[in-house]
Parts: structure tokens; C-alpha cells; sequence
């Protein structure tokens, strides 16, 4: 073993090069495995419920569809079959905001009441044995704004859906980021000089028979501190963020509570309609100056055509439960999550704590021999502490962890 790079020793050695190479490999494949086992944990949690909470809103948006169109099949039985058609697509909106597509929730709101106006008009407002023209349609879409038909609820319910769409939109963005960050860090991109120093620290002493030996405390926090420095910058982020999460969960009640605002919406809906119903006579004259007289065609609007017996089963015992449902999954979750603000701060500690290092007190490999304890000064987490890293030359941040940083402070700000 003469050509030897790294486990370089006064006495007799059984490795060869290959050998050497080999121990590389399986020394940077331990350290990766090791990292994946500590996060394993906190990556279950975070998965398991972004996957549990997008179930529940996708139920929540099924329900408060299906609550919608029974309003018009059980009241307004005439208008049901056109109207749940234009449900339908506003419901299909709310899901493609809730689920990360960029669409503002006041151009769904508005478009939903757009397509309503025509509807109503033909059924409520000015009902005829024939249904109106598509053009007439058309006109009474482009004029709804101006004419206010369901008095001030489009407002209100823009209002309702922008303040408790987002915060559920954010939480579910986040916590996906969370799952990204803890991929990012699992497979972190390790030195040369990093390389060499858990080579020298776990396998060097097999090339002088030494396969019992464990590295000392101090010289196994200085190079895996030294190899994690860039995650440890992770550390004061990652609190942030998981305090933010919590203060997003908290305020995610009331006015800003998705459960609420969805399952009610029927509601703003009947009070749009019976406000229309009232104003009938006035309607019909803002109508007539705006889009003349109705042209109507020879079709008749069929019947209501929702089947309210489809889902109802699941749906009931979703709305039976689900009375305080997301708030306490959500406390739960938040409860689970708490413990691990300072996963990266402490990440090195835990390693050498729990899997690396010798105990207090025994003899101990400090990278040359077999020794009773480690002489040098062991240093801090983080970049900066590292310039006086005895065993590990640490260069700036990892453009990768600079990355996951910056989206980590732009969702706490979010």
C-alpha cells in the first residue's frame, strides 16, 4: 500500500489502492445513508400530510359542489340542469387555484355570477316558454357587472373565497417545500476534502486491523460538521419557516377558515338568487336598455339532471366528521412538526451522538491511531465557525443549498 492517499500510516498496512477507492465510495454512501435515516422521520410526516390535507380539500370542494346543486334541484328545479353545468366549472376553478395553477379567485367569482345572470334571467327574471338566444345570452354575461342583478353577494363571496383560498393554497405550497428541502439535503453533494475525511474517519483504521475502533466525539463533530456546513445554514431558515407554518395554521379559522367558506357558499348563492327574484320588475328594465328586448328559440331547459344520490354516502360521513376536521388535523400536525425547528442545527451532533462516535470515555480513533481522547479544538456549526476546522477545509455555500435557502425565505414571507 505504498500509494496510498489518505490512509497514509507509520505502521504496517493492509489496504492497496483499490482497496482505498473502494472504502471512498462506501464511506460517502454510509454518510448519505445516515442523513436519509435521520430525516426519514420528518419526511414521512410532511408527505403524509400534504397528501392527507389535499384529500381532505378535494373532498371539501366535492361536498360544497354537491350542497350547490342541490340547492338548485331541490329550489329551482326549472334553471338545475343548466346551472350545475356553470357549478361545476366554478368548483373545477377553485381546485385548479387550491392545487398551484395561477388564477385570480375574483375572475373565477365574477365568471361564475357571468354565466349564472343569463340563466336567471330566463328562468327568474323574465321566464318565457322559450329559452333565450345565444347572442341575448351573451349580452346579459358582458352586462352583468353594470347591472348588479345579484346585489352586492359576488362581492362577498370574492371577498370569502380570496381570504380563505390563499392561506390554504400557501400552507399546501409550503408544504411541499418542505418535502423539496428535505430531498434537497438527503442528497447533498459532498467535498473531495470532505470525501477524504470520512474516508481517513471510518475506514483508515481497517487498513491497520482496527475495525473495532470508533472515531473520537470531537474529531467526528469537526468533520461532519465540516461535511454539513452548508445544511447547518439551513438551520435558522428552516425555523422560520416551520414558526411561520404555525402562525399560517392559526390564523387559518374564521373568515379565513376554507372548510366554512366552501360549505356555505350554496348559501351566498340562494340569497344571490332570492335578490333577483325581488328585483324582477327593475331588472327587466336595465335589461331591456341594455340588450333590448329578449329573442328567444324553441327549446325547452330540461329538468334537473344532478344525481344526488352519487357520493352521498362518503360525503355525509366527510361532513358528519369533518366539523372540526381540518383545524385539528392541522393543530396535530403542527404539534408533530414542532420538535424538529432545530433538525439542522443539531444534525451533526445527532449524528456522532447517536451513530458515529465512540462513547465518553473509551479509547477512540482521532484519524492516526487509537487514542483515550481527541486533542484538537473542535469547532461551531455552520460556514463561518469552520476556518478554524482542523480536519476539513470548508469552501463558500453550495449553490444548490443557496437555492432551497432562497425559496425558504420567500415562502415565509408568502
Amino acid at each position: 500500500g505504498v500509494d496510498l492517499q489518505v490512509c497514509i500510516s507509520k505502521n504496517p498496512t493492509c489496504c492497496t489502492k483499490k482497496m482505498e477507492e473502494r472504502y471512498q465510495t462506501a464511506a460517502k454512501q454510509d454518510i448519505q445513508q445516515v442523513l436519509q435515516t435521520s430525516s426519514a422521520t420528518l419526511k414521512f410526516l410532511i408527505s403524509h400530510n400534504a397528501a392527507a390535507f389535499q384529500e381532505t380539500f378535494e373532498m371539501l370542494i366535492r361536498l360544497a359542489e354537491n350542497y350547490t346543486s342541490t340547492l338548485f334541484c331541490n329550489a329551482y328545479r326549472n334553471m338545475a340542469a343548466e346551472a350545475t353545468v356553470h357549478v361545476q366549472e366554478f368548483f373545477t376553478d377553485v381546485g385548479l387555484f387550491l392545487f398551484g395553477t395561477d388564477i385570480s379567485t375574483e375572475e373565477f367569482v365574477n365568471r361564475f355570477f357571468d354565466m349564472l345572470f343569463p340563466v336567471v334571467y330566463n328562468h327568474v327574471i323574465n321566464p318565457g316558454l322559450t329559452d333565450i338566444s345565444l347572442e341575448y345570452a351573451e349580452c346579459l354575461r358582458v352586462a352583468r357587472r353594470d347591472i348588479r342583478p345579484f346585489g352586492n353577494v359576488p362581492k362577498k363571496a370574492i371577498g370569502q373565497m380570496g381570504r380563505s383560498l390563499l392561506p390554504s393554497w400557501t400552507f399546501l405550497q409550503a408544504l411541499n417545500l418542505g418535502i423539496e428541502v428535505i430531498n434537497t439535503t438527503d442528497h447533498l453533494h459532498f467535498s473531495k476534502d470532505c470525501s477524504r475525511a470520512l474516508l481517513r474517519m471510518q475506514y483508515c483504521p481497517h487498513c491497520q486491523g482496527l475495525t473495532l475502533s470508533k472515531p473520537c466525539m470531537g474529531y467526528c463533530l469537526n468533520i461532519i460538521r465540516g461535511c454539513l456546513a452548508d445544511i447547518a445554514e439551513v438551520d435558522l431558515h428552516w425555523q422560520g419557516y416551520i414558526q411561520s407554518l404555525e402562525e399560517l395554521s392559526r390564523a387559518m379559522s374564521g373568515a379565513y377558515d376554507i372548510e366554512h367558506v366552501l360549505l356555505n357558499f350554496h348559501s351566498l348563492v340562494k340569497d344571490a338568487l332570492v335578490q333577483a327574484g325581488i328585483n324582477r320588475p327593475e331588472l327587466s328594465e336595465q335589461v331591456n336598455k341594455i340588450c333590448g328586448s329578449p329573442v328567444r328559440k324553441p327549446k325547452q331547459s330540461p329538468g334537473c339532471s344532478f344525481d344526488q344520490k352519487k357520493d352521498n354516502h362518503g360525503l355525509k360521513m366527510f361532513s358528519r366528521d369533518s366539523e372540526e376536521t381540518l383545524t385539528n388535523r392541522r393543530k396535530e400536525f403542527i404539534r408533530h412538526l414542532r420538535p424538529y425547528k432545530a433538525f439542522y442545527g443539531s444534525l451533526a451532533d445527532q449524528l456522532c451522538g447517536n451513530e458515529l462516535a465512540a462513547a465518553d470515555g473509551l479509547p477512540c480513533w482521532n484519524g492516526e491511531d487509537v487514542v483515550r481522547s481527541y486533542m484538537h479544538h473542535v469547532v461551531g456549526s455552520g460556514i463561518k465557525a469552520q476556518s478554524a476546522n482542523p480536519e476539513v477545509k470548508v469552501k463558500g455555500t453550495d449553490p444548490v443549498i443557496s437555492e432551497i435557502i432562497d425559496k425558504l425565505k420567500h415562502v415565509i414571507q408568502v
